[in-house]
């Protein structure tokens, strides 16, 4: 790993737009492991990643700044594997605080947040300090699963649970979008319908049909962004593309969005003025070569270069 930083550029905490909370945690994971080590494959795999943009220019320079992992996380983290179901929901709440407040500190400091996991669960608590920072912000939830589950086998704070606990626990919420959605239980299907009014969902089949009958992506997308408020926080479960861009992740499920799809989507929200004030990537679990992270460090990269572009600190490319 370079000494230089993620993305092998020195900057400063101080002098960085935009700081990356690494967050090693995956106790509540049902089907593969290994998320937990997702952050420190992604930076260390961020060095492959050349600063100079296809989509927006010379994003780094507004700074980009990966926080060291808490150890305390990790002893967390590596406690709570295995323990009790009434430990493990105890450990997901006070991980929900930790975040809340690393992200609350980051925020009132005027910083831009991103969240790098990890499974799923983690960021509860950046959407929460977002929330309220940002009121009537909307959430756009790339994902292969709805994550809509209520305290999924038992765990309060469970990965399948993150989108439920939002949607429940978080006050003051725009509108949630969905996409990529192709892998979800009866109970959730009932959930979404009762919430249709706050959740919009672009499941991955209908998509693909209308893309079938010749919609194009663009205009898919168009329709996609209609639905979201203007102030916009993206949570992205690695999942949500293709599982031959995340063959390792925790729940792969075939189907879902080619890179250049999930990609061009973001550069819509962003070109059709909206502002994105924050993200998380999650899911990713490096296997025994680095693709896994070789891919999330490029959509980190991606997410963080629409982000600053949104918000005026960096500049789409003509």
């Amino acid at each position: 790993m370079s000494d230089a930083g993620v993305f092998g550029v020195a900057v400063s905490e101080e002098a960085a737009s935009l700081v990356y909370l690494p967050i090693p945690w995956e106790v509540t994971t049902s089907y593969g492991g290994g998320t937990s080590n997702g952050p420190k494959a992604i930076e260390a795999a961020s060095i492959q990643v050349d600063l100079f943009d296809s989509d927006v220019l010379k994003p780094h320079e507004a700074g980009l700044f990966m926080l060291p992992e808490d150890p305390a996380i990790r002893a967390m983290n590596d406690k709570a594997k295995g323990a009790s179901l009434e430990e493990v929901n105890a450990a997901g709440a006070k991980l929900n605080e930790i975040v809340y407040q690393a992200a609350k500190t980051q925020l009132n400091a005027g910083k831009i947040v991103g969240v790098v996991g990890g499974d799923h669960s983690v960021p509860f608590g950046s959407i929460r300090a977002h929330a309220e920072k940002f009121p009537g912000m909307g959430i756009l939830h790339f994902d292969a699963h709805s994550d809509t589950r209520a305290a999924y086998e038992g765990f309060i704070w469970s990965h399948a649970s993150i989108l439920y606990n939002v949607l429940e626990n978080i006050s003051g919420l725009g509108r949630t979008v969905q996409v990529g959605i192709r892998d979800y239980c009866e109970q959730e299907h009932e959930f979404l319908a009762k919430n249709k009014d706050r959740i919009r969902v672009f499941y991955d089949r209908d998509l693909k049909t209308r893309s079938y009958r010749g919609e194009r992506w663009d205009g898919l997308c168009e329709e996609i962004v209609e639905a979201l408020p203007e102030t916009v926080y993206i949570t992205f479960d690695i999942d949500g593309l293709d599982p031959r861009f995340c063959p390792n992740t925790g729940t792969p499920v075939p189907g879902g969005l080619d890179f250049s799809e999930a990609n061009h989507l973001i550069g819509a929200v962003v070109r059709s003025g909206r502002k994105i004030v924050g993200f998380d990537l999650n899911e990713v679990a490096p296997g025994k070569d680095e693709w896994d992270a070789n891919v999330g460090a490029r959509m980190l990269y991606k997410l963080s270069g629409w982000t600053l572009a949104s918000l005026g600190k960096a500049q789409i490319r003509p």
